[in-house]
């Protein structure tokens, strides 16, 4: 028998219990009773314990009021790029699916203010610093590869990937990808040429596929497998020269994460601060308790990256709605944290910041970099509405026209998980399929590959997956780059083994690693657009693309 501790910071309930089982017992028995201390907000319960493994939660007088479902905004047809090209009968149906959403949810808003009492409540909750809400065993891991070289943040080709959909293809039993999954397709990213994987969020979150909703902030996907062996698969990768970077969630939580039960004013907003940007309760970075000296959400918030950076070794991380969390001081200070975790090697830290905009990175900005969203929409606007407006193209492909310094600065794509694939967008919206949609993909890629910055690719586009963007699972279809007797994928292992090519052509040139471009010709007649990259070392790489849809073999 020895004492163990138990803490809980709930420093303005009045009650709290520990709830404690052996793993063997099927309940949870009594209650026991936690003592708080006024002087620093903890509630605390000491029980002396045999050795064993133990099943724990805690149970609380909630201070919580019950928060109010958000309503989706209905669509702005006129100014939502991602609508304007919906037809009047989709534009119907859809608002029509949204205005009964709406009337769905006022009316259990409705029944919540009817049935919600705000005294004497308790709730049962997981710890919030809870590192496995699903007993799976201990994790010993020793890691192997830390002194291995990573590349530089210019030097990056990075690969968005979903853990639960990288598997798939014929005779795939599984149910969702695992990390042992992954560490088994090392090999082919590898092959491929990218640098850095970028991982959608790993945290747990409900349900079985949406994971931007994560729920308990220190505890991985359960579903994905142990922490081990999400530590061996970032330990591969870095035996292979390939960085991990991990898409964090720190603007909201879901509805029913542990501190919400707590003291949801505490941590959080009272209110969305954009009703039409709400995904869950927000973090309140605004809030600071002079009575205990802290800052709650910040606290938090920030001991959930230090401890995903310190125990999993990574490489870097993405700033998910970096745009609605509306803290620059905030993201200046957690950034300024988790590098000193590891001031001795690379680590990026990149912004989802839509619309982007240069303040979010640069000099005074907090982070190293922001998704290139201007990019994204101008590339799209040409391959699928051959709408080529050279001014607009040019200062995305030239990003220091729109005001940001570096290569690191802005993460350009093609595709990510929030649309679908423009390969899709092209049968739908074009007709367009086979060789001349492929033509026109390739036509994407150049752009992308040549232009400043980081490239980034969304699993399954460089060998032309098909799946459209959905909230359920999509496993990408790996039959299609295998060998088949009648050769019916020959297009997609072309367009594989051209993403291979100008990756290597981008890591063998030095070019693009600095911020050397000029513009050489345009012809706004003939859609063509020429412009060079060069380096101090001698390399130089000339582009010339045409944007039309014209063969132009006596140009």
């Amino acid at each position: 028998m020895a004492p163990f501790t138990f803490t809980l910071f709930a420093p303005y309930n009045k009650q709290a219990a520990l709830r404690l089982k052996n793993a063997n017992v099927r309940m949870f028995g009594v209650d026991i009773l936690m003592e708080k201390d006024e002087s620093d907000g903890y509630f605390r319960a000491t029980v002396d314990l045999a050795d064993g493994i133990y099943h724990y939660q805690y149970k609380i007088q909630t201070k919580s009021w019950f928060e109010q479902e958000p309503e989706p905004a209905l669509p702005n047809y006129d100014d939502d790029d991602e609508f304007k090209d919906l037809s009047n009968e989709e534009k119907q149906e859809k608002t029509e699916k949204y205005t009964k959403l709406i009337d769905e949810i006022r009316e259990r808003n409705r029944q919540r203010e009817h049935e919600a009492t705000f005294t004497e409540i308790w709730y049962t909750f997981v710890d919030p610093y809870a590192t496995d809400v699903d007993e799976r065993g201990s994790d010993e891991y020793e890691w192997k590869y830390d002194d291995c070289a990573l590349p530089k943040d210019e030097q990056l080709v990075i690969y968005e990937l979903h853990i639960g959909d990288f598997s798939g293809g014929e005779g795939d039993s599984n149910a969702r990808g695992t990390f042992k999954n992954l560490t088994k397709k090392i090999d082919y990213l590898k092959e491929l040429g990218v640098h850095a994987i970028e991982l959608m969020p790993i945290k747990e979150y409900p349900g079985n596929h949406s994971c931007y909703n994560p729920r308990y902030h220190f505890a991985i996907e359960t579903s994905y497998g142990p922490t081990a062996d999400l530590k061996e698969m970032i330990d591969e990768m870095h035996k292979n020269g390939i960085r991990v970077i991990m898409d964090g969630v720190y603007n909201h939580s879901d509805s029913a994460a542990p501190l919400t039960q707590i003291d949801h004013d505490y941590w959080y907003h009272h209110h969305p601060k954009d009703i039409t940007m709400s995904w869950g309760p927000e973090w309140n970075y605004n809030f600071y308790d002079p009575k205990f000296n802290v800052w709650p959400a910040r606290k938090f918030v920030g001991d959930s990256i230090r401890y995903m950076v310190e125990e999993f070794h990574l490489d870097g991380i993405r700033f998910d709605a970096a745009r609605q969390i509306q803290n620059f001081d905030f993201l200046h200070w957690v950034v300024a944290e988790v590098k000193k975790i590891a001031p001795h090697k690379p680590f990026y830290c990149v912004a989802e910041f839509l619309p982007d905009e240069p303040c979010i990175t640069n000099i005074d900005g907090p982070m190293d970099g922001c998704w290139h969203d201007s990019f994204y929409w101008t590339v799209r606007d040409i391959l699928l509405n051959n709408n080529v407006d050279m001014g607009r193209l040019k200062a995305c492909i030239d990003c220091r026209q729109q005001g940001y310094f570096g290569v690191a600065n802005v993460v350009n794509y093609i595709g990510n998980h929030d649309h679908d694939r423009l390969l899709i967008e092209l049968g739908k919206q074009r007709n367009m399929f086979g060789e001349e949609a492929f033509k026109r993909l390739r036509l994407g890629v150049v752009l992308q590959m040549t232009s400043i910055g980081i490239p980034l690719i969304w699993m399954g586009e460089e060998f032309g997956e098909y799946k459209e963007k959905t909230i359920g699972t999509a496993k990408i279809d790996w039959s299609l780059i295998a060998d088949r007797e009648d050769n019916s994928n020959q297009m997609n292992k072309k367009l594989l083994n051209f993403y291979r090519g100008i990756i290597r052509l981008r890591e063998k040139n030095k070019a693009f690693f600095t911020t050397n471009l000029n513009f050489i010709h345009e012809d706004d007649n003939t859609k063509v657009l020429v412009y060079q990259r060069w380096a101090d070392s001698g390399e130089r790489v000339v582009v010339i693309a045409n944007l039309s849809e014209n063969f132009l073999g006596k140009f």
